[in-house]
């Protein structure tokens, strides 16, 4: 078990060519995991990452919140609004500590970011991979950095301005200094681990995007029915295990943060709040981040359901372009004849004359003939056309497909909820 659980911070064997040149990228990942102390695979190190996850996420924010409570304070450093924070900070902390945790032991992270399949890709998709995986930590930090910048203006600015109004110990400066570490290394713990999570879900989806844009090119060339199901039956696995994996922090990511925005919206409404910069910063800094995350998730999620829903237009207009080929014989069976260049060229004349193109539609681009039109017969064209409808792949949460119809009707609910919210605020002040 001990062996197992290491693997979660090893590599893959089959990228490891690719990324023992250029590795810097994938150790930093790692060397994240380990300063989140995600490193179970002994009782020290599960030790070690259960103490500093309760002393960061939860023994800082709730000795600071009582230590620094100031009632005598102006009102610019009164914080009213810093329960709302500390309480989102710890709960988004705690879920993605939970799902980490719960991941290494279970998984390993070769496992985890399917390195271990990567075996039956093409080298296009390993080294699209491996890229992103290099590229995981710079999004991370690029999220990151700007947030615990803000937050550290803001902090800075408060101990600093409040003198001796602000609650000190023993000696103004050290105790003011080290207050304001604690924090700041409390709020950068419980954010980097949050946004690790959505980065990861990215990295996961990311890779079986490029499957699909790789998969798409078996219409492009004489292929078999055969080939092409069991191709769509590994795409539609992972994304599968993928749904599985990440479902419970999707519908929680997204049911906390509505509840952590209309929380803030009852009480930053009010015409009694009297809220300005000095009083929400924090809270401010704390939403943004909140949100983000969830931008991370939805947007990762319907992209990749949005590009393996194209192949069923794909493929539709593959069969259409082989059926209607001149051609045809009939016996049913297309026959063993190319297409000719002048068909060609007359077609794609056609069909590049417009010169807007929806890049959403990258696997269903309007330029595609098929160059074999002896491939497959029309009867398992249809089959396969048949599959692909009624077997549309993506990811989902509890059943529900996260594409952009899904999108549209998670924003009119979150629209409705908050003008009746609005409404109700309003009505009581």
């Amino acid at each position: 078990m001990e062996d197992e659980r290491e693997t979660f911070l090893s590599k893959s064997p089959q990228v490891s060519g690719n990324l023992d040149n250029e590795g810097a990228e994938l150790k930093s990942l790692r060397l994240c995991l380990k300063w989140v102390c995600l490193d179970q695979s002994n009782l020290w190190r599960a030790s070690l990452s259960w103490s500093i996850f309760f002393l960061l996420a939860i023994g800082v924010p709730i000795g600071s919140h009582f230590a620094l409570s100031c009632s005598s304070c102006d009102e610019n450093h009164s914080r009213p609004y810093r329960l709302v924070v500390q309480i989102s900070l710890s709960v988004f902390a705690t879920l993605s500590f939970l799902c980490l945790s719960t991941w290494s032991n279970k998984h390993g992270l070769r496992k985890f970011l399917f390195l271990d399949k990567l075996s039956d890709a093409s080298e296009k998709v390993q080294h699209g991979y491996t890229k992103q995986l290099q590229r995981s930590m710079k999004l991370l930090l690029i999220f990151l950095l700007p947030c615990f910048v803000s937050v550290c203006a803001y902090k800075i600015w408060w101990y600093v301005s409040g003198g001796t109004k602000l609650p000190y110990y023993v000696n103004i400066y050290i105790s003011d200094t080290i207050l304001c570490t604690l924090e700041l290394c409390s709020w950068l713990y419980r954010t980097a681990i949050f946004f690790l999570v959505c980065i990861l879900f990215r990295v996961s989806c990311y890779l079986q995007i490029l499957r699909l844009e790789d998969f798409a090119q078996v219409f492009q060339k004489e292929t078999e029915v055969g080939s092409i199901l069991v191709e769509h039956f590994k795409i539609r696995r992972n994304l599968r295990i993928i749904s599985h994996r990440f479902r419970a922090f999707i519908f929680l990511t997204l049911v906390l943060v509505t509840a952590s925005q209309f929380t803030t919206l009852l009480d930053t409404v009010p015409s009694s709040a009297n809220v300005n910069i000095f009083k929400a910063g924090e809270l401010i800094v704390c939403s943004i981040s909140l949100v983000t995350g969830l931008f991370i998730c939805l947007r990762s999620a319907t992209k990749i359901t949005h590009k393996a829903q194209s192949l069923t237009s794909l493929a539709a207009k593959w069969h259409a372009c082989a059926t209607i080929n001149p051609f045809d014989n009939t016996d049913g069976e297309t026959p063993r004849a190319r297409i000719t260049s002048s068909q060609v060229f007359s077609m794609n004349h056609y069909w590049e004359s417009d010169d807007e193109e929806d890049g959403d539609d990258d696997l269903d681009n309007t330029k595609l003939v098929p160059i074999f039109t002896h491939t497959i017969s029309f009867q398992k064209r249809q089959a396969l056309v048949t599959y692909l409808e009624n077997n549309k792949a993506g990811i989902t949460v509890f059943g529900f497909m996260l594409d952009r119809t899904g999108l549209r009707s998670i924003f009119l609910l979150e629209l409705a909820l908050f003008l009746w919210l609005l409404k109700k605020t309003i009505d009581v002040s």
